[in-house]
């Protein structure tokens, strides 16, 4: 086989990164103290970062940096400044989520890789094809697709010259990546800003089916899965675990490098993964990749589950084989601890010492030697070697008396302590050999400063910082902010009659393969505007396409990049709707410049101030729902097998199209959250609380084009169902300013917050 298969390990703090390194892996994600998806993980400093850089290169192994969360506006120069440092690394690749990055770094930081973050939920042909245009060179696909859908996505990854990459092993989260604000929703703990709280891991009362943990999952392992990822063509086996160890990382990566390089040499499978149990793991489980989604995908013991497997593999009954087990186990784990701790031991990626020799006399050339060494003095070029790697370099004139300007030790000192930065420390400037009064010309001084950091930057030029570009904010095109509605039954119809708003119709994530009943909604009706879901899978994605073939709609919202890309391609106007999550210009850029957006909801993740200095992109309209059922998340599993349970051994195509259920379940804090399956639907939960921001209309009547009200009755459980027109109209009262309808609005609407728009995205 002469493809490679890379293995991409997690590197949550410097020793797993080095645990990783020696572990046999391939690359490295890790992640800074900022902009990241992991921030309960310990992180890595820049010095720290640098350090890993070199020590990976030293190995063969690459480091992708995560920049995997949404951007807020205000952090945009922080931003710019932390990108301008990474250019100037040997970096292999950031890992992104944010569409405004995509922009940014593709007109100001060309050089830096983009990797497509799991957090964009990428699941159909299209959005990959989407991703390649604004500048990805790796997609990482949705963890709940199965094989066939991972080929396919592969294959259209390829001819696009996009790689793949697939998790492999690890934590499986129970929502669509990306479209989880379970945390968000009333404290602005954020998956989409590294903050996820882990609702899917508490504890519930009691479900009917008597489980506590009903929305946990085992983990996730493809150990055994191998041939049919090389099968499918995938680039990268990725490994979750940011938050993880050392010892966990080192034993996990150490056990699939081994399973790879036999399936390579030999054609066959270790068939051995009990090393896999030794760390932390909730069992195991390969369900979504194999497409048999069964109830055992489930454990309601979210807590490490090793010990439990101990038990298991000695069955172990009594209480002195139960003590035998474990402290076997317990033995294995201070043997693999002692095993990590002696590999990475002398592993060093403190700066390196840096001394700077200046000589130059009358009528020779100014010379700079360049001496590099590690702290414990071992070479950098070769580990047995006893000299330090050293470089020179020369002016390209000789010295002169100097007449106005001297080239003496203040000159020099101003140019060249800069050095002394997150990969060096300047251990010695020594101008004992450097003439005095003499000079050379200021500009070959600059010449030569730029040659010994392109040979301290591993042979790449230095580029100089790019400004924060100053963005305009452009006007309305109309003064008027105008009230539409979202509807999903067309019972509703009605509506349209009420209001001289737009009226959208929200589409299923599920359809009929040939079935033209929802064309036929927008054929009899042309007034509704096509409204499609966040997730659109395979021949559901199919089916979506075929609508907008036949119907042609002149404008559609799509909360899918790929139905997006294909309304571009056929000449329909779109506009990006709530779940793509904007939260800042760069992104309205994005969707502009890339997908010839018309406009965008801004994300109900954001607070009043984070939204205030979002900047309007010219004749692009900017959109908010302010009345909505709060999604908590959405998940390709089943929820109702674990809490009212389920005939079905397994979840089957029938199960999308026909199954519509409602509970709910409740934590140990007593607070309810809906659980709504529709004909047609993903499982999803709902908050117990129904979205109302009335401030938003009087705080940024002038930012707004358009709000937005919900009318559908999805997510609304138990709460009890208002009368449509009446809460129509009393809406359309508040967007004309009149004073009594916020009063008549709150009577309504019983169960209510707007809390997301106070907390908003914690930084």
């Amino acid at each position: 086989m002469s493809r490679k298969i890379e293995l991409l390990a997690p590197g949550g703090d410097v020793n797993a990164v080095k645990a990783a390194i020696v572990a046999g892996a391939n690359a490295v994600y890790c992640g800074l103290d900022t902009f990241n998806a992991r921030n309960r993980a310990s992180n890595l400093s820049f010095d720290e970062l640098n350090g890993a850089l070199r020590l990976a290169h030293e190995y063969g192994c690459e480091i992708f940096l995560t920049l995997n969360v949404v951007i807020l506006e205000h952090e945009m120069g922080a931003l710019f400044k932390l990108l301008n440092q990474l250019v100037n690394t040997t970096l292999d690749g950031i890992i992104v989520q944010d569409l405004g990055l995509f922009n940014i770094v593709k007109k100001h930081f060309p050089t830096l890789h983009i990797h497509a973050s799991t957090q964009l939920t990428t699941h159909n042909e299209s959005q990959v094809e989407f991703l390649a245009r604004i500048g990805a060179t790796r997609v990482n696909l949705s963890r709940e697709l199965n094989l066939t859908e991972i080929k396919i996505l592969t294959d259209v990854a390829h001819k696009c010259d996009v790689l793949t990459e697939v998790f492999v092993h690890g934590a499986l989260c129970i929502a669509f990546s990306g479209q989880c604000y379970s945390s968000s929703v009333s404290v602005g703990n954020s998956g989409n800003r590294g903050r996820c709280s882990q609702a899917c891991r508490d504890e519930y009362e009691p479900t009917a089916m008597g489980n506590k943990h009903p929305l946990n999952l085992k983990d996730n392992s493809a150990y055994f899965d191998l041939p049919e990822l090389v099968a499918a063509g995938v680039d990268s086996l990725k490994v979750e675990g940011r938050i993880k160890g050392a010892n966990y990382v080192h034993t996990v990566i150490d056990s699939w490098r081994k399973q790879i390089d036999t399936f390579v040499q030999t054609g066959n499978l270790i068939e051995d993964d009990s090393s896999l149990y030794k760390v932390f793991n909730r069992n195991f489980t390969n369900k979504f990749l194999t497409g048999d989604m069964t109830k055992n995908m489930f454990t309601d013991n979210p807590r490490d589950h090793s010990f439990d497997h101990a038990n298991e593999k000695n069955n172990a009954i009594s209480v002195v084989q139960i003590y035998d087990a474990q402290q076997e186990l317990s033995t294995q784990k201070s043997e693999i601890d002692s095993l990590v701790k002696k590999k990475i031991e002398f592993l060093d990626i403190s700066k390196r010492e840096l001394t700077l020799e200046f000589t130059g006399q009358l009528n020779q050339p100014f010379t700079v030697n360049i001496i590099i060494e590690d702290k414990n003095n071992i070479t950098l070029s070769n580990k047995n070697a006893e000299e330090p790697l050293r470089f020179e370099v020369q002016s390209q004139m000789p010295m002169q008396t100097a007449d106005k300007s001297v080239v003496d030790i203040a000159a020099i000192d101003k140019r060249f302590k800069t050095f002394s930065n997150a990969n060096f420390d300047i251990k010695n400037m020594d101008y004992s050999n450097l003439g005095n009064n003499l000079s050379i010309p200021f500009k070959e001084l600059a010449r030569i400063k730029k040659q010994v950091a392109f040979l301290l930057n591993e042979g790449k030029d230095v580029l100089a910082p790019v400004e924060l570009p100053k963005l305009v904010n452009h006007e309305k095109a109309d003064n008027k902010t105008t009230l539409s509605i979202l509807i999903s039954d067309i019972k509703d119809v009605h509506l349209c009659d009420l209001t001289d708003g737009d009226v959208y119709f929200k589409l299923p994530e599920s359809f009929r393969t040939d079935n033209d009943k929802y064309i036929n909604v927008f054929l009899e009706h042309p007034q509704l505007i096509p409204w499609f879901p966040a997730v659109l899978i395979g021949k559901d994605f199919e089916e979506a396409v075929r609508l907008l073939e036949v119907v042609k709609p002149k404008l559609i919202i799509s909360n899918n990049t790929g139905v997006a890309f294909k309304a571009v391609q056929m000449g329909i106007d779109w506009i990006a709707g709530p779940l793509l999550n904007t939260t800042n210009s760069y992104a309205l850029l994005t969707l502009q410049e890339d997908l010839n957006a018309k406009g965008a909801f801004i994300s109900n993740e954001i607070n009043k101030p984070q939204m205030r200095n979002i900047k309007r992109p010219n004749n692009f309209k900017m959109m908010y729902s302010i009345y909505h059922p709060i999604l908590m998340m959405t998940s390709r599993q089943c929820f109702f097998q674990q809490t009212v349970g389920c005939k079905k051994p397994r979840i089957d195509a029938s199960c999308m199209l026909s199954c519509k259920k409602e509970t709910t379940v409740t934590n140990v804090k007593g607070i309810s959250f809906a659980i709504d399956k529709q004909k047609g639907g993903y499982p999803s939960i709902y908050n117990h609380e129904q979205f109302l921001n009335m401030d938003i209309v009087t705080d940024y009547a002038d930012k707004f084009d358009e709000f937005m009200i919900d009318l559908t009755d999805i997510g609304s459980g138990d709460k009890e169902k208002l009368d449509k027109a009446v809460l129509l109209a009393h809406f359309q009262d508040l967007i004309s300013g009149q004073t009594h309808a916020a009063d008549q609005l709150n009577h309504m609407v019983k169960v209510k917050t707007r809390q997301q728009y106070v907390e908003g995205l914690n930084s």
